[in-house]
């Protein structure tokens, strides 16, 4: 099965990142052997629409399951819509998060956790 984990960088042993939309990488990780591949995210900076975009990227890299710490009712739909999963309120390493995910210990989320574009740095 391949999940993936939203993270700060590009390894096992980065922190995982809080959001999803805007997260610096997505860790895909082959729960079969742990192999994994780190993704940037090209939705980091988008100015709107990052949950939804970044829903699509998961899709086609065929995620069944999100791992992330904050994931919004835009993303949550979109994820929803395309078969994918949702584990909230995750935080530790990606390899920590991930293994917690293979005893059961994380369980999917049926609604978002936070408001709409709550991942977005504020104007000025």
């Amino acid at each position: 099965m391949k999940i993936a984990i939203t993270a700060a960088g590009p390894s096992l042993a980065a922190a995982g990142d809080p959001r999803f939309g805007r997260c610096a990488y997505f860790m895909i990780v082959e729960t079969a052997d742990m192999s994994a591949v780190a993704l940037a995210n090209p939705n980091i900076e988008r100015g709107g629409g990052a949950g939804i975009q970044s829903a699509q990227l998961m899709a086609s890299h065929g995620v069944e399951v999100v791992l992330t710490g904050n994931c919004g009712p835009n993303a949550h739909q979109a994820l929803s819509a395309a078969g994918i999963g949702v584990v909230l309120d995750c935080s530790g390493s990606v390899a920590e998060i991930a293994q917690r995910y293979q005893t059961g210990e994380l369980r999917s989320a049926a609604q978002p956790n936070v408001a709409e574009h709550a991942g977005r740095k504020p104007r000025r």
